[in-house]
């Protein structure tokens, strides 16, 4: 029974690390994929200029590929301190996960009021050299989700010194802008935009933080349970 236990754990980890380090290729992947590809749709943020998703992705797949591949190590090679190493590291993300999201919501306000006050200084770098990735992220942003400005379209006339919106505030379609038709008045704000979308999918968002939560608990788990059953069977041979 002993012996059965230890290569059901071993390779019931091993299995689990496998698809953890292959989720993580594929995020490496993707973010490589769109530094490369879409290297100049940057981040809307001026503050954090390095939290463009390519660079987020790029990260996130690291460091999953990092923890897939000490727990498949750990786990094939029966080695306690690599098995010890993933769950550390497997730890430290999860508290770093908690304590953001606590931080968030206890500092909700100040953040929200931060992030327009970012993004309204973000629009004085539209149009200027060397900002053609900020430039191509807010034209990104107001057609995929049919919005101008950060809290209306007036915030451009403090921008272009006049009132005048960019064309990606009507669509893609345009050839003409006219700040005072219908179609630009009637739309909301970007983070109003953005703040109703997250609203709406919320559900899917809190399923797939769940998800990320759940995965993580089961790779501590197998690896901490493999690590005891290797120390029981130390002393066993002792």
């Amino acid at each position: 029974m002993a012996g059965f236990c230890h290569y059901f754990l071993k390779y019931v980890l091993f299995f689990f690390n496998i698809v953890f380090w292959l989720g993580g290729c594929g995020i490496l992947g993707v973010g490589i994929w769109l530094s490369i590809r879409h290297g100049s749709m940057s981040t809307l943020s001026p503050g954090f200029p390095l939290l463009s998703a390519a660079n987020i992705l790029t990260t996130i797949g690291a460091v999953t590929m990092i923890a897939g591949f000490l727990g498949c190590l750990g786990a094939i090679k029966d080695n306690r301190c690599l098995l010890l190493s993933f769950f550390i590291l497997l730890l430290i993300i999860l508290v770093l996960e908690l304590v953001g999201g606590i931080l968030f919501f206890i500092f909700k306000a100040e953040i929200e009021q931060w992030t327009r006050q970012d993004l309204l200084e973000g629009l004085q770098l539209y149009g200027r050299e060397g900002n053609t990735g900020l430039t191509n992220a807010w034209n990104s942003l107001q057609q995929k989700f049919v919005c101008c400005g950060v809290g209306n379209h007036t915030d451009w006339f403090h921008i272009y010194g006049e009132s005048r919106v960019p064309k990606s505030c009507c669509g893609y379609a345009a050839t003409k802008c006219d700040p005072f038709l219908p179609p630009v008045v009637t739309r909301p704000g970007c983070y109003d935009s953005l703040h109703t979308w997250l609203g709406e999918n919320v559900l899917y968002i809190g399923l797939g933080a769940l998800s990320m939560l759940l995965v993580q608990v089961l790779g501590m788990a197998f690896s901490m349970s493999l690590f005891s059953h290797l120390q029981w069977e130390e002393k066993e041979y002792e």
